[in-house]
């Protein structure tokens, strides 16, 4: 293992990120679109240290079907874009307040939860539903390939300590806010991929006190970093061969790099989600960076200013009010 600062590499899981990829690879020349949907199915898989049990391995499809059921969640609600604002707004909520029951909750709130959307960017048709498709076959693929690779004798991962009572409904009540505000901004501007500044916000904010905000920026850094590397890449008009090689590399990368201390897996997937979306745009290239990256600034700003700033405030208000702090 190479170790760097915050970031680590194993070139042994770069090749299992590599064969996790090899589908997306193999696919994108013939249908980029299919192929990049298959690269963002194994993802989570490349991101998460794999549990050492079999057993522990098969939550990898049940990502992929929560992952899935985003998508279409989001697609179907993009056909009414009240209903989607509003519903974005009570799915962050919920999500928010009820993911102190266990791991899968946890789960629907930091990835299912973003997938609503990027769902807001494919309105419900063939599109919405092939994505889905290639999202579920992408994480049973990996499952598969993680029950070939070796069991470790130790513990199973503990889940992330989760805020619990009004702190999450608090956060949940912000994190509806700042992605129903980015739903809203993208509907009524007519932008192109109404859901990227929305899933831009529901990938950085997550639950901040005090010294937590420092991370929050460090995964909002990362999400800038890797749209930023998606638009260019788009402008340079890579044929659908290139795309699919640098799917493989992404992932392969991300893998390899899953036990960083920095924030660096965010910007691998970001990677992934936002080229998906540019590759279904037919606007010229310097126009799609111009708007994905206005897009992102935008979603960023938001979760930082609803999942940092206010937060502060809120605190900072109470102790001079005598009250707790939520």
């Amino acid at each position: 293992m190479d170790d760097h600062g915050g970031v680590t590499w194993q070139w042994s899981r770069f090749g299992l990120g590599l064969i996790f990829a090899l589908p997306a690879m193999i696919v994108a020349p013939f249908s980029v679109t299919a192929g990049l949907a298959l690269a963002a199915g194994v993802l989570p898989a490349a991101a998460f240290r794999l549990p050492p049990r079999r057993r522990g391995r098969a939550v990898i499809p049940l990502v992929g079907v929560l992952c899935a059921a985003g998508v279409l969640l989001g697609s179907l609600l993009a056909t009414v874009p009240v209903v989607a604002v509003v519903a974005v707004f009570a799915s962050a909520v919920i999500a928010a307040v009820t993911a102190a029951r266990g791991r899968v909750a946890q789960l629907v709130l930091i990835l299912a939860l973003p997938m609503v959307g990027i769902g807001l960017s494919f309105p419900w048709s063939a599109v919405s539903i092939g994505l889905a498709a290639s999202m579920l076959a992408g994480s049973a693929y990996a499952w598969v390939v993680s029950l070939a690779w070796p069991e470790r004798d130790e513990p199973p991962p503990a889940a992330a300590p989760v805020p619990r009572g009004r702190a999450m409904l608090v956060y949940g009540i912000l994190l509806g806010a700042a992605a129903a505000i980015a739903a809203a901004i993208g509907f009524l501007l007519g932008l192109e991929h109404v859901g990227w500044a929305t899933a831009a916000v529901l990938l950085v904010m997550r639950p901040v006190r005090g010294q937590l905000i420092a991370r929050s920026i460090g995964r909002a850094a990362s999400v800038l970093v890797g749209a930023f590397a998606a638009a260019a890449f788009a402008v340079v008009r890579p044929d659908d061969l290139m795309i699919g090689i640098a799917a493989g590399v992404v992932v392969g990368a991300l893998c390899a790099s899953q036990e960083s201390r920095w924030y660096v897996a965010p910007g691998f997937t970001t990677f992934i989600a936002l080229t998906l979306i540019l590759v279904t745009s037919s606007a010229p290239p310097a126009e799609r960076f111009l708007e994905r990256a206005l897009e992102t600034l935008l979603g960023v700003g938001l979760a930082l200013v609803f999942g940092a700033a206010v937060p502060s405030l809120l605190s900072f208000v109470a102790r001079r009010h005598g009250v707790r702090s939520v």
